[in-house]
Order: structure tokens, then C-alpha cells, then sequence
């Protein structure tokens, strides 16, 4: 089978600096895309900007021969969001591709969570996907084309000790995936999120040797098919780490029911009701309404 390109898509990749979004900016680029690489440049924590990271890449890809533009504006903010979005069409004319990537880290445990450790990293992880997305998804509608690719994380999906404030963002953004892809679907536009572990500016110290086996270049291949044409889902989370590659999946157990059941019968069937055997893998609310209605009607 032929390899794949990107000739002629835009693609917006936030956080693209260094890591994994430096990474996801050299792989498309070298297969045609043209780059948008945002990054404000500031440390783990989000303090302080270096406006060098994001041009520092853009020459990179130059130097590979393919076409870049570098922004460092912040995801953070709707007017940071708006800019990012119209660097790419003042470049290059529309948007295909968006690659939420851009992320920071301010650990501590919750009783310690004070809102200045917790609103900068909701900030940019969750409504930082929420402002770069919104404008090029008017974009992609209009066309009825759009790749829309969240960062997403174990943490957030499975829960981490002390990350209360990135597990919520991160799992804000499978909510944030799930709908979108509801509402892309009949306009070509497809939106997945990925669960990645890779070593990275923010990670080398949790994974500590470990991290030696975890490239951020292992990930890149999924996040590279899924923002191509042919991806075939929508809605859907991968993890992603060290040349592995898994689907997380929301299962629904059959459960038990009884129409008029008190809080006795609650406990008498609590193992029944978390019984995994015979689970669901639903799309949607419709498919636990559909479920749920067939209960109702004796079905």
C-alpha cells in the first residue's frame, strides 16, 4: 500500500515546541503538510515565554524543505485561540488539522490544591482545546473537512496520586472529544483524543529510567494516522506509549433492574450491577437510552 501523505493540509499543532508536539510538526511536515507551530515557550509550570521554541522548529522543518510558520500566541485565552487559528489562514489559507498538544503541570496533592494551581492547568489543557478548536472548527464545517486530535491522559482516564487538577482537564477532553465527533460526523470532520506516556520536558522526572524506553517519536504514528483522510473513527482514545498502541473504551455492564427497587436491592445486586461480563460498548447517550428503553419495554 502506498505510503501516506498530508500535500496540501494545514495543520495547527499546539505545544509543538519541543516534546511530542515537536515531534507530530516534523512527521507531518515531512509528508507534505504545512505547519502551524504554536508555543509560548514558557516552563513545565506555564510561568515565563521564549519565543525561540516554536521558530527554533519551524527552521527545522524549513530545513527539511517543507513549510512552516511559528506562533506563540496562548491557548489559554479565546482572543489566544482566535490568533493561532488565524496565523494558519493568514499563512496558508484554512485549516485541517488541529493537534491540541499544549500542556503544563502544577502537581499537588487535593487538599493542598489551591486555585492558583488549578486554574492555569484548565486553562490550557481543557478551554486551550475549547479556544484553538472553536475558530478552525468553523473552518473545517464550511468545508466539511476537519482532523481534530486531543491530548488526553491516564491520568485522567484511570486517575493519577496528585493530579487532580490535569486528571479533570484531561478527562474534560474526552468529553470534549466524544461530543465534537457527535457533531462533526455529517460535515467529514473526525475528533479522537490519545492517552499518551512518553518521555518529555513535563515527564522525564515521573518516569525517571523508565522514560529512556518511551520516545515521544512512538506516538507520533497514531496521532499522524488519525489526523490523515483516511482515518476511519470518530470519537474514539488511544494510548499511546513506547510503540504500543490500545483503545480505551467506555463499557457499559448489563446491569440490573427492577422497576420500583429500593436501596436494599441496590446492595443485595451491587455485584451483579458491576458485572462486566456482557458489557456494551456504547457510541453515545442513544445507545444507553436504546438499552435502557429495551429494559423498559419488556424486551
Amino acid at each position: 500500500m502506498a505510503d501516506l501523505g498530508y500535500d496540501g493540509k494545514v495543520a495547527i499543532i499546539t505545544g509543538a515546541g519541543g516534546g511530542l508536539g515537536r515531534s507530530h510538526a516534523l512527521e507531518l511536515a515531512k509528508r507534505g503538510a504545512r505547519i502551524v507551530v504554536n508555543d509560548l515557550g514558557g516552563s513545565v509550570s506555564g510561568d515565563g515565554s521564549d519565543k525561540g521554541a516554536a521558530q527554533h522548529v519551524v527552521e527545522e522543518i524549513e530545513a527539511l524543505g517543507g513549510e512552516a510558520v511559528a506562533s506563540t500566541d496562548s491557548v489559554s485565552t479565546p482572543e489566544g485561540g482566535k490568533a493561532i487559528v488565524q496565523t494558519a489562514v493568514d499563512a496558508f489559507g484554512t485549516v485541517d488539522i488541529v493537534i491540541n498538544n499544549a500542556g503544563i503541570l502544577r502537581d499537588k496533592t487535593f487538599h493542598n490544591l489551591t486555585p492558583e494551581l488549578l486554574t492555569p492547568v484548565i486553562d490550557v489543557h481543557l478551554l486551550g482545546a475549547f479556544y484553538v478548536t472553536q475558530p478552525a472548527w468553523l473552518i473545517m464545517r464550511e468545508k466539511s473537512y476537519g482532523r481534530v486530535i486531543n491530548t488526553s491522559s491516564n491520568s485522567g482516564i484511570l486517575g493519577n496520586f496528585g493530579q487532580s487538577n490535569y486528571g479533570a482537564a484531561k478527562m474534560g477532553l474526552v468529553g470534549f472529544t466524544r461530543v465534537l465527533a457527535n457533531e462533526g460526523r455529517k460535515y467529514n470532520i473526525k475528533v479522537n483524543a490519545i492517552a499518551p506516556v512518553a518521555k518529555t520536558r513535563m515527564t522525564e522526572e515521573l518516569l525517571g529510567g523508565f522514560g529512556d524506553k518511551l520516545d515521544a517519536a512512538e506516538v507520533t504514528p497514531t496521532v499522524a494516522y488519525l489526523a490523515h483522510e483516511d482515518c476511519p473513527v470518530t470519537g474514539e482514545i488511544y494510548s499511546v506509549a513506547g510503540g504500543s498502541v490500545s483503545r480505551f473504551f467506555i463499557g457499559l455492564t448489563p446491569g440490573y433492574y427492577k422497576n420500583g427497587h429500593t436501596v436494599e436491592d441496590v446492595r443485595d445486586n451491587f455485584d451483579v450491577i458491576r458485572n462486566e461480563e456482557g458489557y456494551i460498548v456504547p457510541e453515545g447517550p442513544q445507545d444507553e437510552l436504546g438499552k435502557l428503553l429495551g429494559l423498559l419495554s419488556g424486551e
